[in-house]
């Protein structure tokens, strides 16, 4: 089937500025903040739905990094929808060497030279059905031959996004860009906002595939040949797609707006679109910005959990426990199981600086949650202390953990629910609820779930050193090293 619209999802980015939910081993795109899903799976049911006023969308063609390749794809099974790719960079090289790649990939998908639309996964829109008609408006002008993108009209003074300058309209749905603009100066801000002639540049595009080919190689022929040198060497796994690692390294980082956007608007050909989009859009760059766009209280408080408030007014407080807070304004309260962030809203940027000294002093709650997830499933370390830790380990029907051995500890297994198959040297046996094993250090082992129930077990590791990275793998069906 000749699909119309092919769906390119963005998930890079580690979001640290929304730590403690955001960190680098589970950033912020897989995150729940705003709806019934994450961001990237309301991204990727963006274009459909009921109503929908576009027609012939493609499964997605998701691009992220190779750490996240199987979350994303746990992501992508809880909502039903199977990509058309998983592209795995190897490295991080910015948008238009992803975008590249994408375009690369939907050619070879068998449709007829689509209508791209970039989408990051880490965005929220509220109405939906208003980004589907300003799709739909869009998908014309890029099927001409377009360059289009989305501009938000502007609710204030912003300094953290660019601005898109208009120039002529061409039906009063969309205008010529005359030029983009970098993050400006609050008093620059004020300006443009008053002059009512720029919009917010969401970084969401409407292009067709040959004309981003085409385009990338007239301003980054750099680009276009490292990417088509590292698609050509490419490697399949299932869904997952993995390109040259060597050329792909090699190619040049750069965004889409820097290498082709802004280099054609100064052409002046009128190839670069905008079209105004009025849905409740945010990049939650921030804390202050998921309060922005909160569903807001009589104090101006947005709340997700269990929350008792007493004298706080614009506060935001996000909690998977009871918290209480007495006499707060205008402050941000994040808690998770193994860290609390308390802010002023108005200096929530400065929590980069939070993460930074963490990594600066080697602490691991700048990378992982006390909850890890894992191909297999998850486990949350619930106790530790000298020479022990408590993790409860949940495996998904059908997951199995590494042939592996440890140097420094031990280990029991104590089976809450499900059976679990276990290897302990030469032997193969079966666990079930209530039973519990002993592995003992230096042998091999491996867990296994070959139920089709969730198994659940608890597991007390002892030993003089308990780090994960005392794990010697001899056989990994996820391909780990």
């Amino acid at each position: 089937m000749n699909f119309k619209i092919q769906p390119v999802i963005l998930c890079g980015g580690s979001g640290t500025r929304l730590w403690p939910l955001s960190r680098e081993a589970f950033p912020k795109q897989l995150l729940n903040l705003s709806g019934d899903g994450s961001m990237l799976q309301s991204t990727v049911e963006r274009l459909n739905g009921r109503g929908a006023s576009v027609e012939l969308v493609a499964p997605p063609i998701l691009i992220g990094n190779d750490e996240y390749r199987f979350l994303l794809a746990e992501q992508m099974r809880q909502i039903g929808v199977k990509p058309a790719a998983l592209l795995l960079e190897p490295c991080g090289r910015n948008t238009a060497p992803a975008l590249t790649l994408a375009a690369f990939q939907a050619a070879e998908e068998g449709s007829t030279d689509p209508v791209l639309v970039i989408m990051a996964a880490d965005h929220v829109i509220q109405d939906a059905e208003a980004f589907r008609e300003a799709v739909a408006k869009a998908v014309p002008l890029a099927e001409a031959g377009r360059l289009v993108t989305f501009g938000i009209g502007p609710l204030g003074p912003e300094t953290g996004y660019g601005y898109i300058r208009l120039d002529e309209s061409d039906d009063n749905c969309s205008f010529v860009v005359e030029r983009f603009v970098e993050k400006p100066d609050i008093e620059t801000a004020r300006e443009y906002v008053a002059s009512g002639q720029y919009l917010w540049n969401s970084g969401i595009f409407v292009i067709k595939a040959s004309v981003w080919l085409d385009k990338i190689g007239q301003f980054r022929p750099d680009i276009l040949a490292a990417c088509q040198t590292a698609f050509e060497a490419k490697t399949v796994d299932a869904d997952f797609v993995r390109p040259g690692r060597d050329a792909f390294a090699a190619c040049p980082s750069d965004s889409i707006d820097y290498a082709v956007m802004e280099p054609l608007t100064t052409q002046e050909t009128g190839e670069v679109m905008v079209v105004p989009l009025d849905a409740g859009w945010s990049d939650v760059g921030a804390w202050s910005a998921l309060w922005d766009i909160g569903d807001k209280d009589g104090s101006g408080n947005v709340f997700k959990g269990d929350v008792i408030a007493v004298d706080t007014s614009n506060t935001l407080v996000m909690s998977d426990r009871l918290v209480a807070t007495v006499g707060l304004k205008d402050a941000v309260v994040v808690e998770t199981p193994d860290a609390i962030l308390v802010a002023d809203r108005h200096q929530i940027q400065k929590v980069k600086d939070v993460v930074g000294q963490l990594k600066a002093s080697g602490r691991k709650e700048s990378a992982l949650h006390r909850k890890v997830y894992r191909p297999w499933g998850w486990y949350d370390s619930i106790d530790c202390g000298p020479r022990f830790q408590v993790k409860r380990i949940v495996v998904n029907p059908g997951g199995v953990l590494s042939l592996q051995m440890h140097h420094h500890r031990a280990e029991h297994w104590i089976v809450v629910s499900g059976t679990a198959k276990v290897t302990k040297g030469d032997e193969a046996f079966l666990v079930t609820e209530n039973e519990s094993t002993y592995i003992p250090l230096g042998v091999k082992h491996r867990l296994e779930n070959p139920g089709s129930l969730p198994l659940e077990m608890i597991e007390v590791q002892s030993g003089s050193y308990l780090g994960e990275d005392d794990i010697v793998r001899f056989e990994d069906t996820y391909g780990r090293v």
